[in-house]
């Protein structure tokens, strides 16, 4: 896996003030994506033990809520298994932080990816410019969804995403 930045302190891309991951690889090319620098997974820095490490230093911190996986797309093949990995390393170390994932994928085309098991929220689905909202909480567009995956996945029908309280 290769990535592009690690944020801390974070606000915008999740509730309460996160570390994010921002990864290398997205096949959507969203028109007027925020980030098409991220869309090569051969670019930016190899994912390395000092980068997981800086992860873990802001995890440590108890005003931190959790990891946020942004990028590009975490989900882009390219990351898939490295992200699921980390993900899962992430909720043995810290059960109690909540790890967010955005991805250009919908939530009926990824409900069945092993990682879900280890994600709290999943805000899906492309950047659409037409459907841009600037007031909406976590996501750019309208036709993106904020979900409650644990909710979702437990519920009598996961196909149904339930959708997280804090999303307008």
């Amino acid at each position: 896996m290769r990535y592009h930045n690690i944020t801390h302190d974070d606000m915008k891309n999740g509730d309460g003030l996160r570390v994010v991951l921002w990864v290398a690889g997205c096949s959507h090319c969203c028109k007027e994506c925020q980030n098409p620098i991220t869309w090569d997974p051969a670019g930016g820095l190899l994912f390395d033990e000092a980068a997981k490490m800086e992860i873990f230093e802001q995890l440590d911190k108890d005003y931190i809520s959790g990891i946020t996986f942004s990028g590009g797309d975490p989900l882009h093949a390219a990351n898939r298994l490295d992200v699921r990995n980390l993900m899962s390393e992430i909720k043995e170390k810290y059960p109690n932080k909540t790890i967010w994932l955005y991805t250009g994928d919908t939530w009926e085309n990824i409900m069945h990816y092993s990682c879900m098991q280890y994600v709290d929220v999943l805000v899906d689905g492309e950047f659409k410019i037409d459907l841009r909202d600037v007031t909406l909480k976590w996501k750019g567009s309208s036709n993106q969804r904020v979900i409650d995956v644990q909710k979702t996945l437990k519920s009598t029908d996961p196909a149904t995403p339930v959708l997280h309280c804090g999303d307008h």
